[in-house]
C-alpha cells in the first residue's frame, strides 16, 4: 500500500473493490461487510471490527489498539488512533483474512 487513505471507512471501501465478492449493508450503528451472507467486517465512527479465525483473532487482540468485540470470540476491535501506514498495514492484512476465511459460507 503506497499512501494510507485518510480514514479507515475508506481503505475498507478500496479492499472491498479489490477483494470482489464483497456485499456492504449500511446499519445504525455503520457499514457491514459480507461474503456469502456472512459478515466479516464492520466499520463504525473509529473502530473496525474484523472477524477472523479463532488463533488468528487470539494474537489480533494482543496488538496495539486492538481488543475484543462484543461481537464474539472470533472477532476483533481495533481503534487505532492514528491512521498511519503500520493500522493501514494492520486493517488490510485482518480485512482480507477474513474475507478468506467468510469464502463458502461457513
Amino acid at each position: 500500500m503506497a499512501e494510507p487513505p485518510a480514514d479507515a471507512g475508506q481503505l475498507l471501501e478500496a479492499l472491498a473493490v479489490r477483494a470482489g465478492e464483497v456485499m456492504t449493508d449500511d446499519t445504525p450503528a455503520g457499514r457491514e461487510y459480507r461474503r456469502d451472507g456472512r459478515v466479516f467486517a464492520a466499520h463504525q465512527a473509529t473502530a473496525v471490527e474484523l472477524r477472523l479465525d479463532p488463533e488468528v483473532a487470539e494474537a489480533a487482540r494482543r496488538t496495539p489498539d486492538s481488543g475484543p468485540s462484543e461481537r464474539g470470540p472470533e472477532w476483533v476491535r481495533f481503534t487505532p488512533t492514528l491512521l498511519d501506514r503500520h493500522a493501514a498495514d494492520r486493517i488490510e492484512a485482518w480485512f482480507l483474512s477474513a474475507w478468506r476465511a467468510a469464502g463458502g459460507g461457513r
